[in-house]
């Protein structure tokens, strides 16, 4: 009787082993995320630290003031930190991922942001600026069921 030939197993039996599709796929939901929260704390702690310094009045003098008051301010510096995470984040995401789905991706940080502008900072959002964010978030989950490819080759090098 002729012993069957054993077969490697197929590539679905092997759960914990990730294929690059879905390496890239979590690298770059890890880093839109990761810029999302980058953006909005930033975008916070800018808001809070403006709050302290007050009013930017346009004129030479008020200018002035307000690049001593900033440059004074730890909020702001905090703030610049964490915006300079979102600009390192966003790099590396265009780095290797369509930009027309990064962008898009990155959009939803302006739902979060409306939820923190509320809940921290105690600012009234009317029903019209609640469309609008959901219409966003309509558009970021249409955005994310496509396909995340790297790019191949950009249209833009002259190699």
């Amino acid at each position: 009787m002729p012993v069957p030939e054993l077969q490697p197993p197929a590539e679905t039996t092997r759960p914990l082993r990730m294929t690059h599709e879905h390496r890239l796929r979590f690298k770059t939901l890890f880093t839109v995320l990761l810029m999302v929260v980058c953006a909005n704390v930033g975008d916070l702690l800018l808001k809070r630290g403006m709050t302290q310094i007050g009013a930017v009045h346009i004129s030479l003098d008020g200018l002035k003031q307000t690049l001593l008051s900033t440059v004074q301010n730890g909020t702001i510096w905090l703030a610049i930190l964490f915006l300079l995470g979102f600009t390192l984040c966003y790099m590396s995401a265009v780095s290797w991922a369509d930009y027309s789905y990064v962008m898009p991706a990155g959009a939803f940080g302006y739902a979060t942001q409306t939820l923190l502008a509320i809940v921290v900072l105690h600012e009234a959002v009317s029903a019209k600026r609640w469309i609008g964010v959901f219409v966003i978030c309509i558009g970021v989950l249409l955005v994310g069921h496509t396909n995340r490819t790297p790019r191949t080759r950009s249209r833009w090098r002259h190699d």
